[in-house]
């Protein structure tokens, strides 16, 4: 009787002091801030994904409506890591326009009570021009609040610190997080990235823009959440050929989404940047159940994984 006794003690001073060690640890959240395309579309913003852990935001795009998603998820979702002016870390996928237009607009809302230093950003060849074109839009805008009677302590507060490369293969470590970014096929555009995310408790891929990849499979495997973008069949079949050709080379249809998710076999698979054209969005998430039966979402905006 002795030893089941001892081992029970053990357990409940594991419970007081590892356990609580456990509880105590941050949880990484997986904020949906925009799943839209290029398509406009009133209830989805353009493609972001903001992954949370120990109250820090690692933001993925900044497509169209990003910063407004953002705003509501700080301030109505309670997730203050994703006020703008907290937000400190940015990655790009690719320079398309559907994701980058809130790029402006997120280094520039309200950057003069920016206290926790300059937003840092890392994507692919391009991206120093970008940011130059946004500092050429807003030279006036900068020039009148540094001016005059603004008290403005930091006058550089909205620029970026930015780190451009042309290939993929870096990694990007935050203390207990760490970001490796990858290449993905998007038609014709290089460099694409995806992304894998590592925290304590979660790993998290999120494919950008892409075709089937064997490389996004790799990176992908045994993933607790892989958010992925994808083609609606139904909805693709019906377009001139030309269009057809052009979607099948630069995403992913159901079908072959359900051969990555099938092949990484993910925790969650979660459906982002829809393309369903002609056909009901919903569709999309009846073609992948109908080829995979691991566990999939369809991505609204806001939601929280």
């Amino acid at each position: 009787m002795m030893k089941p006794r001892k081992l029970f003690a053990g357990l409940a001073f594991a419970g007081l002091f590892g356990l609580s060690a456990v509880s105590a640890q941050a949880e990484t959240q997986v904020v949906m801030l925009g799943t839209g395309t290029p398509v406009p579309d009133a209830d989805h913003s353009g493609p972001s994904t903001a992954v949370i852990y120990n109250g820090e935001a690692y933001i993925f795009d900044v497509g169209p409506g990003m910063v407004r998603s953002a705003i509501t998820a700080a301030q109505k979702k309670g997730i203050d890591a994703l006020y703008p002016t907290k937000i400190r870390r940015l990655f790009i996928t690719h320079l398309h326009s559907d994701h980058i237009l809130d790029y402006p607009e997120l280094a520039s809302t309200y950057w003069w009570r920016r206290t926790e230093g300059n937003i840092s950003v890392w994507g692919p060849t391009g991206l120093n021009e970008m940011t130059d074109g946004y500092y050429l839009m807003t030279k006036r805008d900068i020039e009148l609040r540094t001016t005059g009677l603004n008290p403005v302590k930091d006058p550089t507060g909205y620029q970026y610190k930015t780190h451009e490369y042309d290939q993929g293969g870096w990694t990007v470590k935050d203390g207990d997080v760490t970001v490796e970014a990858f290449e993905v096929p998007h038609g014709d555009i290089t460099p694409a990235f995806g992304y894998r995310i590592t925290t304590p408790d979660k790993t998290i891929v999120i494919s950008g823009d892409t075709s089937y990849s064997e490389k996004l499979v790799e990176m992908a495997k045994g993933a607790d959440i892989l958010v992925h973008e994808v083609i609606c069949e139904e909805g693709w079949e019906k377009l001139p050929e030309h269009w057809q050709k052009y979607h099948a080379a630069a995403h992913t249809k159901t079908d072959m989404l359900a051969r990555v998710a099938n092949e990484a076999k993910p925790g969650l698979l979660v459906l982002t940047h829809v393309l369903s054209y002609s056909a009901p969005r919903e569709n999309t998430l009846t073609e992948v159940k109908a080829l995979y039966d691991g566990e999939v979402v369809l991505a609204e905006d806001l939601d929280i994984y």
